[in-house]
């Protein structure tokens, strides 16, 4: 998982250098966010909470952070998207209660997101890179083409259990 660093407030950049992925779950999980900072905070929380409830179990967490999220007064109104995985499943989420399982096992989610998705997906298609180096050239370009999104980047892997 990849992300870039950059915070924006407006048309203003507040911060370059935002790590806006976490590891979740004894490290067995990541979770990444665009959108509002604390709202995605405060979403990290309410998943690690789901995977302790529910023994790491992903999709079960997912499905039910999604549920809370959908129908909590106070939760419908956080403004975030989240991409969550582990070594076998890779999820987004958002406050409608959408928890999309991606065909290829692509996502990408935030301003830069389409074109990190759809370079992603040519790199996969033609090249022979790592999951990582697709991740990172993705973000790259992404970052050439999107103003609000830097090359600073946070890359974090899982090791396939």
């Amino acid at each position: 998982m990849a992300a870039d660093g950059q915070v924006t407030l407006g048309a203003t950049v507040m911060k370059h250098s935002a790590k806006k992925i976490r590891r979740l779950y004894q490290d067995k999980v990541l979770a990444g966010f665009a959108g509002s900072t604390a709202d995605a905070f405060s979403l990290f929380s309410r998943f690690e909470n789901k995977l302790e409830q529910f023994a790491g179990n992903l999709g079960r967490s997912a499905v039910e952070l999604a549920k809370d999220w959908r129908t909590d007064k106070m939760l419908r109104h956080l403004e975030a998207l989240l991409i969550v995985c582990d070594a076998q499943q890779t999820f987004i989420l958002s406050g409608n209660g959408d928890v999309i399982e991606p065909d290829e096992g692509i996502v990408a989610i935030g301003s830069g997101g389409s074109f990190a998705l759809a370079a992603a997906r040519a790199l996969m298609e033609n090249t022979d890179l790592s999951a990582r180096e697709i991740a990172e050239k993705s973000m790259k370009i992404a970052g050439q083409i999107c103003i609000y999104t830097n090359d600073q980047m946070t890359v974090e892997e899982l090791k396939a259990s």
